[in-house]
């Protein structure tokens, strides 16, 4: 059935390839389907997969087991038991009360995911990192008298970067497999194939 909506996590370098979420489980180990949400007239019906609806009530979905991470490249977290009698008032049915923490954890093992994958990419020489932090620095501190003059840095390194990438871009999609290419990049080869025919200025297709 598919995904439905929830509350998901970016980075800025790897965008959509690495699209992190909290995943639900439920007791014996399978994936719930999106719930299903009418609208008041009935005329729309949308699908959410956000974990604090699998609550067990008549108006949500199955009760969750466990909630993990989860990654659009396919990775997946450890998953954490909801202990649903962990409420403020003891009840046992606040979603929000019993399973807060569990999904805050959940967000932390997938920055532990985009850190490995950071680490797992293509490195960059240390003089050009240095550089980079440098400009980003002089940049900040120049926004704060004269941000013209920082916006208009900013454009020149946006020509800057389409002008040094044009031919690698076109390089690496003529002799680079796309596999290859996308592990050195961090993203998915839908995204470096993205990526490349943007600096390359070719058709993705």
């Amino acid at each position: 059935m598919g995904e439905g909506e929830r509350e998901t996590w970016t980075t800025e370098e790897f965008g959509p390839s690495h699209a992190g979420a909290v995943g639900v489980l439920l007791a014996d180990g399978t994936v719930p389907d999106p719930v299903l949400f009418l609208s008041s007239s009935g005329a729309e019906c949308r699908r959410v997969s956000q974990w604090s609806v699998y609550d067990g009530r008549s108006c949500g979905g199955p009760r969750a087991a466990a909630l993990r991470a989860v990654c659009s490249c396919g990775w997946t977290g450890t998953g954490r038991a909801l202990d649903w009698n962990q409420s403020s008032d003891g009840d046992g049915e606040d979603p929000g009360e019993a399973a807060e923490a569990v999904a805050d954890a959940c967000g932390r093992d997938w920055d532990a995911h985009t850190v490995e994958v950071a680490r797992s990419a293509l490195p960059l020489p240390q003089t050009v990192t240095a550089l980079l932090e440098q400009l980003e620095r002089e940049i900040e501190k120049l926004a704060k008298h004269s941000p013209l003059a920082a916006v208009r840095a900013a454009r020149h390194l946006e020509i800057l970067a389409a002008r040094s990438a044009y031919w690698p871009a076109r390089d690496i999609a003529r002799d680079t497999p796309p596999e290859e290419a996308a592990a050195a990049l961090g993203l998915s080869p839908h995204d470096a194939r993205g990526h490349l025919a943007r600096f390359g200025d070719f058709s993705r297709y």
